[in-house]
């Protein structure tokens, strides 16, 4: 499906995000909650985890379940992988960042014998954000580096230009000025290695945003992706999927 939600009023192509997808091998539980739970897809045992943080600008109306032809292509090419959920209460960021950190903590460990000790975080869209904010304060169990795919990366950048119709202020409630604590852009610097992919054609998260974060954190690597949108790192389907399997296995070291 194309959407029109574009930046911009351009268009993007979506269909990812309603692609019919197999069930994953296993959904594992890692807290109490009824959103305390992730899909996995199997891959090799001598591979790192790929742990995926889905995004949705952070909204209760996105979950998991797009991500199910991504983590599929990653067990494809060898990597077990897995998607946790996490509460999207607007307002509420401090929800949102708790289940992050516990299941960045937990779901490693319920794996352990389904990949080889070491983890790679990619995050797309709100779920780069979040998945650079804990490379930054609450890295996941055995971690050795992450991929932000078009990250919400500069949230006060992103307060300001209304990205999303003004998704910033609806999850935080405030201000993003008022958080600087939950912004990547404005944080301590990862202590793992951190990579950056984003389409030069997005409309819905502009390419200034991880620019931002480079800008800020001169260890990170950017990688620009010509002619690519937003959705195109996310859907395997895409020309541009190659550079986000190519960016895990540098993590890898595959």
């Amino acid at each position: 499906m194309i959407s029109d939600i574009g930046h911009d009023g351009g268009v993007e192509d979506e269909s990812v995000l309603s692609r019919p997808a197999p069930e994953p091998d296993v959904v594992v539980s890692w807290g109490p909650g009824p959103l305390d739970v992730a899909d996995v897809q199997l891959g090799g045992d001598d591979r790192p985890l790929v742990v995926v943080v889905h995004g949705g600008f952070w909204r209760p109306a996105y979950d998991r379940r797009h991500l199910r032809p991504m983590i599929h292509a990653l067990a494809a090419d060898g990597f077990t992988a897995v998607a946790p959920e996490y509460r999207r209460v607007p307002g509420d960021p401090d929800a949102t960042l708790e289940d992050v950190r516990v299941a960045l903590r937990v779901v490693p460990v319920e794996l352990r014998g389904r990949y080889d000790g070491r983890v790679v975080v990619l995050g797309h869209s709100a779920g780069g954000h979040l998945a650079l904010w804990a490379a930054a304060v609450a890295p996941a169990t055995g971690l050795v580096g992450t991929v932000a795919l078009a990250p919400v990366a500069d949230l006060g950048a992103a307060d300001r230009e209304r990205l999303g119709g003004g998704a910033v202020a609806a999850f935080l409630g405030a201000a993003a000025a008022t958080r600087p604590d939950l912004d990547p852009t404005r944080m301590v610097s990862a202590v793992t290695p951190v990579t950056l992919l984003h389409g030069v054609d997005d409309e819905v998260v502009p390419l200034r945003q991880s620019e931002a974060y480079a800008a800020a954190h001169p260890d990170a690597t950017l990688r620009a992706i010509p002619g690519a949108g937003h959705f195109a790192l996310v859907d395997p389907e895409s020309a541009a999927w190659p550079q986000v399997v190519a960016a895990v296995r540098d993590m890898a070291g595959a």
